[in-house]
């Protein structure tokens, strides 16, 4: 096989997953506890939770529709199992997502007469066939570049801004340049060097909106009366050596390289075409790597200095961290360890080549630390007030 591919799960709609997950979504709060008990019983489901519903309004709506959806197609989705306890809105939802060629089966209150024990029996049948029909899926030969991978920083250091980085940074270039995607976002944490992302833009339009966005979003702190200053960088970011926002910026878009933007995607919504994009979300991870992964990621490259442990529960997250003492102290946690560069026993270069294997890899099926240990979550941004 070429480095330039990988074995992976072709889907009816032409994407490419890299794993094969059943995903039990619930999308109404009362059915939740139930969700989570059917997918605590049937191996190989990933549960995804919809704690809102009814009365939600305008772009929280949008937005949480739009993210639903795009969880439960993304590539690395086998089939889905949909439970709601509102019939129309369970038709609507499977509908949409067969439309987009996923497999779903529905399952509601209505069918069990309204009997949360009974619904979990069912659904565990259910999500147990959905498991046994995509089992038998082979993986076969995918190019690399079909990965759109998403990006994320944590806990950040200097050694964050001066390798982690710069070396996730290079890789995407290379990615890009081979026709990968690539998304990021903490739209905050642009402050202080969005220069150097305005430049970047494709086109007009696109430099100003990266322009926008982080102003936007520290008009509305101002207004809140809330200083940056403490929340980000955070307590843990200024005791490892980062003394402003600023600081922290420029450190952490140098994981985006260098390639051209070519445009700005709303939270969760997916690009149509390969190519590197900025998202509007908010730097707290467990929202913003779901937004990625709603946009079709099938992979995160979440690099830390101090050490993070969260990681997104449908899609790889693979920790990258150059701080040796960090790296030292956190093996069952940092996927991808940088150590040895800071200190010049080991190159740039080197660690761009690390980053590269262990993508090919993890994409081939290798577990991340987080998929082991069971880290991680979804978590969808809410925006306004509900009904």
């Amino acid at each position: 096989m070429s480095r330039s591919e990988f074995h992976g799960y072709r889907r009816a709609d032409g994407s490419v997953g890299i794993r094969n997950i059943v995903v039990v979504m619930s999308i109404t709060g009362l059915t939740s506890p139930a969700a989570r008990r059917i997918g605590s019983m049937v191996r190989n489901t990933h549960t995804i939770c919809m704690p809102y519903n009814t009365g939600l309004l305008g772009e929280d709506k949008a937005t949480h529709l739009r993210t639903l959806e795009g969880l439960a197609c993304n590539p690395n989705v086998g089939a889905v199992l949909l439970i709601s306890d509102h019939v129309p809105k369970l038709e609507k939802m499977a509908a949409t997502l067969r439309s987009k060629k996923q497999q779903v089966d529905c399952l509601s209150m209505d069918d069990v007469n309204q009997d949360a024990i009974a619904l979990v029996a069912e659904g565990t049948r259910r999500a147990a066939r959905l498991v046994r029909k995509i089992s038998g899926q082979p993986r076969i030969p995918a190019r690399l570049s079909e990965l759109r991978i998403g990006l994320k920083c944590g806990r950040s250091d200097p050694s964050s801004g001066l390798v982690a980085n710069p070396a996730v940074g290079t890789y995407i270039d290379q990615h890009i340049t081979s026709g990968g995607s690539a998304i990021f976002g903490e739209v905050v944490e642009w402050l202080g060097a969005e220069h150097l992302l305005t430049g970047r833009g494709a086109n007009e339009d696109i430099s100003r909106k990266l322009l926008e966005l982080p102003r936007n979003r520290e008009n509305r702190a101002v207004m809140a009366g809330l200083d940056l200053l403490g929340s980000n960088p955070s307590p843990t970011n200024i005791r490892s050596g980062l003394s402003t926002i600023e600081e922290k910026s420029l450190g952490g878009i140098s994981k985006t390289g260098t390639q051209p933007i070519s445009g700005i995607l709303a939270y969760g919504e997916a690009p149509d075409m390969p190519g590197l994009f900025a998202m509007d979300t908010p730097n707290y991870a467990p929202e913003h790597l779901t937004a990625l992964s709603a946009a079709g990621c099938q992979l995160h490259l979440f690099t830390t200095g101090a050490g993070n442990s969260f990681t997104n529960g449908l899609c790889p997250t693979l920790k990258i961290c150059a701080n040796d003492t960090a790296c030292d102290y956190l093996g069952e946690q940092i996927d991808i360890p940088l150590d040895g560069i800071m200190s010049g026993r080991r190159s740039m270069e080197e660690a761009t080549l690390q980053i590269s294997e262990n993508v090919r890899q993890t994409a081939d099926g290798k577990l991340s630390w987080g998929e082991i240990l069971g880290e991680g979550d979804d978590i969808v941004s809410r925006f306004d007030a509900a009904l």
